[in-house]
């Protein structure tokens, strides 16, 4: 699978819906899908989805589709999802605990590991069968066990230990952008920017309907 150009984080972020759409595809049994149906399913044109894979050599038979479950591989492989990962979570309050429970009930390659925290009361405490552990503790434990994605939900004074610690990635939910390294990689997650998003959609479809009612 050659690549010659870098490719677009707006592409990127269309694989894990490809994913999904096609993991309920062969979960009820399709076997093979053409770009046109798979638009009418997922809501991106059928260009734009061809344009999207032929960024990674197109996996489409022309006159066939695409075979379901053999794009469902690739799309995993392109995401790094043939492996498993190692994880800490930083920051166990109502935020980290929520980001806990999702991560163990996913089961898709990611396992938490352990938790940190600076709250004396939190600490020794147990989530989803693994110890919540003194945040002084959190570059040895990362060293020690090879992890290899850091979880911020606190103050990024956390992202730099981390990096120092060697992890490859950091899933930060802190309220502001983080700066790293370029051999790590990071996923900034603002819940608020998504939030703001919705109140926008929200107002364009009233405005819409209001247009409609004159």
């Amino acid at each position: 699978m050659k690549r010659t150009t870098k490719i677009s984080s707006a592409v990127i972020k269309r694989l894990p819906r490809y994913r999904r759409y096609l993991y309920e595809l062969k979960r009820k049994g399709v076997e093979k899908i053409s770009s046109k149906e798979f638009s009418e399913i997922i809501g991106y044109t059928a260009s734009q989805i061809r344009q999207d894979l032929n960024n990674f050599g197109g996996f489409g038979q022309q006159g066939y589709g695409y075979s379901v479950e053999g794009l469902y591989n690739e799309i995993s492989g392109i995401l790094g999802l043939d492996k498993n990962y190692k994880m800490v979570l930083v920051g166990a309050g109502n935020l980290g605990t929520a980001i806990a429970n999702y991560i163990a009930s996913y089961k898709g390659g990611f396992e938490m590991c352990a938790a940190f925290d600076v709250k004396k009361e939190l600490i020794g405490k147990d989530m989803n069968g693994y110890k919540i552990l003194d945040n002084d503790d959190l570059v040895d434990y990362v060293e020690d066990n090879k992890i290899d994605i850091g979880i911020i939900c606190v103050n990024k004074e956390n992202a730099d230990r981390l990096t120092f610690a060697g992890v490859k990635g950091i899933w930060n939910f802190a309220p502001l952008d983080l700066e790293v390294p370029e051999r790590v990689a990071v996923e900034n997650v603002h819940l608020s920017d998504s939030l703001h998003s919705l109140a926008y959609h929200i107002k364009d479809i009233e405005k819409t309907n209001s247009k409609k009612t004159k």
